[in-house]
């Protein structure tokens, strides 16, 4: 997988990180450095970790499902792209309340919002990717477009919400069929 491949996927994967890092970012209230940054941690780490333990977790069963794991990395893909796709069309619901940044609230959005990633890293497990590498870079793009999406949120507001779900979604599906096409091709 090539690293600019590698990125649009990990930007495919944040997109749902950046769009509650949004809602985390509306308030009436100044948005401080710190709670972004808290808020990048949180997602960035679950982002990274999430698609090492499907990796894993799938890599004991690889010898298995050898023969049809493009379609299962393009199924994956599809679905959490097309999932992200119809979620960006719902109404979300906005609220003034300041939002708590302690781990009975964060992480619960945290793992909903890396579940996607659990599946793409059970794809890792059937191409051809060095998954430290995609580790790292699905990490720190999603703690930066987190930190950066509490800010851009406590600005802006719920403006780019679903823009930011349709983009993600879009691009995870682009990435399933250059999977399926590529493995087609070749």
């Amino acid at each position: 997988m090539s690293l600019f491949v590698l990125f649009s996927l990990a930007v495919g994967l944040s997109m749902d990180a950046f769009a509650v890092a949004i809602c985390t970012g509306l308030s009436k209230q100044k948005v401080t450095l710190k709670k972004a940054l808290i808020v990048g941690i949180y997602f960035g780490a679950f982002q990274a970790g999430m698609p090492l333990i499907g990796f894993s977790v799938a890599r004991l069963f690889a010898d298995l499902i050898i023969a049809f794991d493009h379609w299962i990395a393009f199924a994956l893909l599809c679905f959490l792209g097309g999932k992200m796709i119809l979620g960006s069309f719902k109404k979300a619901e906005h609220s003034d309340e300041e939002t708590s940044l302690g781990p009975k609230h964060m992480l619960p959005l945290a793992i909903a919002t890396s579940i996607d990633a659990l599946a793409v890293g059970v794809s890792f497990a059937f191409l051809q990717v060095n998954v430290i590498l995609a580790v790292l870079v699905i990490g720190i793009t999603t703690f930066v477009l987190s930190v950066a999406g509490v800010k851009i949120g406590n600005i802006f507001g719920m403006r780019f919400k679903s823009k930011a779900e349709l983009a993600g979604g879009i691009i995870l599906v682009l990435i399933g069929l250059n999977i399926l096409i590529e493995h087609l091709a070749g």
